[in-house]
């Protein structure tokens, strides 16, 4: 296989090609993931402005926007000057990772600007496609053992996050680390778009007295209900951030760690049921979440090497 070993592994040079040149911009070594966060942090400022008249605070909203810009090109040039592995992956990393949560956030008020929710739609199809409501469905299943499986799946999420990260970091380096990054990248962001130009509130959100079966089990039960209560709101839910985001971990671990793909497995797979059972999404949108992570997965390659083009093109103009 072009590209790997024996095994199937990436070899340095394949890793070499997933990796993003840099392009000085006033001064500043921008990489392609820091072109899609600077991106990101830019457009949802103009949506904030453009919309200005039915948000609270638009002006603020853009403002705070520009100030994690700033910020964040503050990272970029101390990650430059920065040598020692553990502080360089704990900077990049947390930069990056901690914007796109930010922008997760910042995209709730941003959600009915263009329509209401649409969670009728959603129910309407998954009913003429199932023949059934599949979180209604699930209820049957319902026990405390698999309760607290299925919230531990969905919570420990938040973990696997950054420890592939530092997997393929340690393992293979920084070019491995950004290919992981901008790959997050690309469906955080899609995925905010899709809260905007589709809104869907959830199952609990919208139908909360359709269940009649309560989620008990123990600690990441509680812990579950604890990020539901206080991190979620309505809304932010095709696609799936959880399953979308989940693809890449997975993926990412099968191109660069293997071992841990097969670890990851069990779990990865019980998350993208746990969404549904759990009364996060719908199927739809875990379907959708999914799909995103695969597109992503294939997509990135090709868009870092559009964008080592472009860098190679701005340096023999520099020259």
């Amino acid at each position: 296989m072009n590209g790997t070993d024996g095994r199937g592994r990436l070899r340095g040079s394949a890793i070499a090609r997933l990796h993003g040149r840099r392009i000085r911009v006033f001064g500043f070594p921008l990489q392609i993931t820091d072109a899609l966060v600077l991106g990101g942090l830019l457009v949802q400022a103009a949506l904030f402005l453009l919309f200005f008249r039915r948000l609270d605070r638009p002006l603020f909203l853009a403002a705070k926007n520009a100030g994690l810009a700033a910020l964040y090109l503050l990272c970029v040039f101390l990650l430059s000057k920065i040598k020692a592995r553990v502080p360089f992956f704990l900077l990049r990393t947390a930069s990056v990772q901690l914007l796109f949560a930010y922008l997760y956030g910042a995209t709730h008020p941003l959600q009915l600007m263009l329509m209401p929710w649409q969670d009728r739609p959603v129910l309407a199809a998954e009913q003429a496609f199932f023949g059934i409501q599949p979180t209604l469905w699930m209820e049957r299943f319902v026990s405390p053992p698999l309760t607290e499986w299925l919230m531990f799946s969905y919570v420990i999420y938040l973990v696997i996050y950054p420890l592939v990260a530092g997997l393929v970091f340690f393992k293979h380096g920084e070019g491995a680390l950004e290919d992981y990054l901008f790959t997050l990248g690309i469906v955080n962001l899609a995925c905010d778009l899709g809260f905007i130009l589709f809104p869907v509130a959830s199952p609990l959100w919208y139908m909360p007295e359709a269940y009649a079966v309560p989620l008990q089990g123990g600690l990441f039960t509680f812990l579950g209900d604890f990020i539901r209560a206080h991190a979620h709101q309505a809304g932010g839910s095709i696609p799936s951030p959880h399953c979308a985001v989940a693809t890449v971990m997975w993926l990412t671990a099968r191109r660069y760690v293997r071992p841990w793909f097969h670890i990851l497995g069990p779990v990865i797979l019980s998350l993208y049921v746990s969404t549904v059972y759990c009364r996060y999404h719908y199927v739809t949108d875990s379907v959708a979440g999914l799909a995103l992570g695969i597109i992503a997965i294939l997509a990135a390659p090709g868009m870092v090497r559009a964008w080592n083009r472009k860098a190679g093109r701005r340096s023999q103009e520099a020259a």
